[in-house]
């Protein structure tokens, strides 16, 4: 079998123009001949190696001659047996990408059994797998064509397979493997990861600072040079930067990168393949420049001047400008005042205005033009951060001038306190106030009072002496914890006229000008425990302290001839008990006692006690006994048993009052039958009375409408009154009902019923015509009087309930009963 495999190309000879030599596997094979046939295989993969590295873009060769391929090797000639070898490996087909002449005759198989017929085919990627219909086979002469234009990008090699079979579709040999590799070319331009790359870097840095990083990417064979990039900068930068062509990396390159010269650089950067040689994209780069604090501030000038008027305080006196190169709002740029001189007494401050950066010069204390007309001071100026460099602060020379005007007078004491006693009579001299005006020469001040609510005072314009108008009271509404507030005004007469205004505050002192309250007024103790129990007393005092409590009790001997060796001791500041001998009958005794309070001047009255002294039973109760009483030496007075007698008449002056009432009252409810003084029901009653509407109830009474049922008598067997019937309404052709319900509980649908009937009434006067309430109609629905007598239709009818109506109607109970 042969072993050689025959490639045919238009650079490589053939295999007629290679010397004549026996066939390798042959026992004539010579190495000579076996390597021109390896070396004519091989010189197109070389060729088409050697044209992707030199740019060559020709189109693929177009072979004379097929190559043919034995890849299932050839028998060797003889009649004797064969000495079959193992086939070498096929080398890979090669095939360069974006060939556009198709199709294009890549190889041809052939297999060496000729004596039959052969059917070739291929299958695999590119033929029966996606993706489809690259490579098509002859399947008679076993030709191989590519028949799409191929992208390496997409797919760099293919691998099918190779078969051979028989008319009967037998195999005629083994499958074999095809390798077709696609040669790169050329065709994809590198790109930059994004168009755009920013990057920051502190002004001042030195050269080989990194800045950063750029990077890019090829479609292309990464193998080959096709894919090899190289990085530039091709504008901007000024030679402050410099690019690694191989990494990307974007350094510092030279001095003087400074912010305030330029703030932002703009690179436009480009990468080439082939090593930076070839296709090339482009793409920007921004550095920007971090600022430093590399520039101190600077005052715009060395002095400046300025006024504020005198006395004013918390107002602007002028603004102090500077000047800063760097980043503005950085804290580079901000600044920090401070006065380092002339402010001693802490009259100024200045502060930053955060949006201009200037300093605002501003008085804390009201200056005086009569003290200082002029005021010198020296303001220093840094930034927030430190500078890179040290160096001193900023100063400047800072002027003011104080400028004269009219001030307000000056209170001498403000508030002024002043303490004085309740009950001070009208027209006391309190005090004079006092103000001052500032100002050279003086003006003349005058007074006058601004509040005072109470209207208690009065003040000198010119001397400004307060006077009394009134007497204090500490009871009044105007004060406040005792304490009475007025304000008054003090005006100079310059040019304009200013005002001050002072407080007056005026403690209301204690007076001690009540005397203390003795209680109780009347007690009772026990008989038995009179040596050990005794009389809680206590004192109330309408001042205050300290002019009330503690205070002093005091048995007075004299007023107290019936309660001799009576004792009374303090408990505390305000209560004492009084207690009696342990010999002391029952009885009341009247006991005098002083109460004094601890007041300057002490004030003291006497309080006559009424103390009963009685027998206690078990619980400890005060019952006085007969014994209690007629013994009692002292009793009420006149006037008391007065006022009693005179309460118990008002009293029953009262009860009468309310008997009578009443009794008038249950008459007037009595309704119309009340005039009899007998039985009532042979009286003629009164129907014309029309009432005085409903807030009258003497007319009629309205519990009998609310309640017919309850408003009829029972009779004895505890049933209705029955409605009497000998009297029935006439059968006219009235339309309104006259005839009274059977029922008196069924009165509402009577009214209904009625009400009914006269709004479907055609002839009924309208709503707004005058109607006539006294005019009954003609004729009669009752018969005559004199024609009563019993009929038949009522004799089942029962009237025994008239003989509950008195000896009047038993006459007439007899007659019905009879009936």
């Amino acid at each position: 079998r042969t072993c050689a495999v025959n490639h045919r190309f238009p650079e490589a000879p053939t295999l007629s123009q290679l010397p004549v030599a026996p066939c390798p596997c042959s026992a004539h094979s010579s190495v000579p001949a076996l390597l021109s046939q390896v070396m004519g295989a091989l010189t197109f993969p070389l060729l088409a190696a050697l044209g992707a590295l030199l740019q060559v873009a020709a189109p693929p060769p177009v072979p004379t001659t097929v190559p043919t391929l034995y890849p299932w090797g050839r028998r060797a000639r003889g009649s004797g047996p064969a000495r079959v070898r193992r086939a070498w490996v096929i080398p890979p087909i090669a095939v360069s990408e974006n060939s556009r002449k198709i199709p294009y005759q890549l190889v041809q198989i052939k297999s060496d059994k000729q004596s039959k017929a052969v059917i070739y085919s291929i299958k695999g990627p590119g033929v029966d797998e996606e993706p489809r219909g690259i490579f098509t086979i002859d399947p008679d002469t076993g030709l191989v064509f590519l028949t799409a234009v191929l992208d390496r990008e997409e797919t760099s090699s293919y691998k099918i397979k190779a078969y051979a079979v028989g008319e009967t579709g037998a195999p005629v040999e083994e499958p074999t493997d095809l390798e077709i590799i696609v040669i790169d070319q050329n065709d994809n331009r590198p790109t930059f990861q994004q168009p755009l790359f920013t990057g920051r870097v502190a002004e001042g840095a030195p050269p080989g600072t990194l800045v950063m990083r750029v990077s890019a990417t090829d479609a292309d064979d990464p193998l080959t040079d096709n894919a090899a990039l190289g990085y530039s900068i091709v504008g901007g930068g000024g030679g402050i930067f410099r690019i690694d062509p191989v990494t990307g990396e974007i350094r510092i390159g030279g001095v003087g990168l400074d912010r305030e010269v330029i703030s932002v650089y703009n690179l436009t950067l480009q990468v080439a393949d082939l090593g930076g040689d070839g296709l090339s994209t482009t793409a920007t780069a921004s550095i920007f420049i971090d600022d430093v604090n590399d520039n101190p501030p600077e005052f715009t000038q060395a002095e400046f001047r300025l006024a504020v008027p005198e006395g004013e305080e918390g107002v602007e006196v002028g603004r102090l400008s500077v000047t800063d190169r760097d980043e503005p709002g950085s804290p580079n740029w901000r600044v920090n005042y401070s006065i380092s001189r002339g402010n001693e007494r802490g009259a100024f401050r200045i502060q930053t205005d955060p949006r201009t950066n200037a300093g605002i010069l501003l008085v804390q204390q009201g200056l005086d033009f009569e003290a200082a007309g002029e005021h010198e001071l020296t303001v220093e100026a840094r930034n927030w951060a430190p500078l890179t460099a040290a160096a001193p602060p900023a100063s400047a020379r800072v002027l003011i001038t104080v400028t004269d005007v009219n001030e307000a007078p000056r209170f001498a004491e403000d508030p002024r306190l002043l303490s004085v006693g309740e009950g001070l009579p009208a027209g006391s001299v309190l005090m004079a106030v006092t103000a001052t005006d500032p100002d050279l020469p003086p003006h003349n001040v005058s007074y006058r009072l601004q509040y005072d609510p109470a209207d208690w005072l009065s003040v000198d314009a010119r001397t400004g002496q307060v006077v009394l108008r009134q007497e204090i009271r500490r009871q009044s509404p105007f004060l406040q914890h005792y304490r009475y507030t007025a304000l008054i005004t003090a005006t100079d007469n310059g040019e304009p006229p200013r005002t001050a205004t002072g407080t007056l505050e005026i403690q209301v002192t204690e007076v001690n000008d009540h005397p203390p309250q003795l209680h109780p007024r009347a007690a009772s103790v026990c008989s038995r425990a009179a040596g050990t129990g005794g009389v809680i007393v206590w004192a109330t005092d309408a001042d205050l302290d300290p002019q009330a409590k503690p205070f002093h009790f005091q048995l007075h001997p004299e007023g107290s001839l019936d309660a001799q060796n009576w004792t009374i001791r303090p408990l505390n500041d305000t209560h004492a008990r009084l207690a009696a001998p342990p010999d002391t009958g029952e009885g009341t005794y009247r006991v005098w006692i002083r109460v004094s309070d601890s007041g300057q001047p002490r004030l003291s009255r006497e309080y006559g006690l009424n103390v009963t002294v009685c027998e206690c039973r078990g619980t400890e109760a005060c019952s006085p006994g007969l014994g209690a009483v007629s013994g009692a030496r002292l009793g009420l007075s006149l006037a008391a048993w007065m006022v009693i007698l005179i309460s118990a008449l008002v009293l029953l002056s009262l009860l009468l009052l309310l008997l009578v009432k009443e009794r008038f009252r249950r008459r007037q409810h009595k309704g119309l039958l009340a005039a009899s003084d007998d039985d009532v029901r042979d009286n003629i009653l009164n129907y014309d009375e029309q009432g005085g509407g409903e807030e009258d109830q003497d007319a009629f009474n309205i519990e009998e409408l609310r309640n017919p049922d309850d408003a009829l008598p029972r009779t004895r067997s505890g049933g209705k009154q029955p409605i009497r019937r000998d009297a029935p309404c006439a059968r006219g052709q009235s339309r309104y009902p006259r005839c009274p319900p059977s029922d008196p509980s069924n009165i509402e649908d009577f009214i209904n019923q009625g009400l009914h009937a006269a709004d479907t009434d055609p002839n009924a006067p309208p709503y707004d015509t005058a109607l006539i309430y006294d005019f009954e109609g003609e004729g009669s629905l009752a018969e005559s009087l004199s024609s009563i007598s019993s009929r038949g239709s009522d004799s089942d009818q029962e009237y025994d309930y008239l003989s509950d109506w008195g000896p009047r109607f038993k006459k007439l109970a007899d007659m019905y009963s009879a009936a």
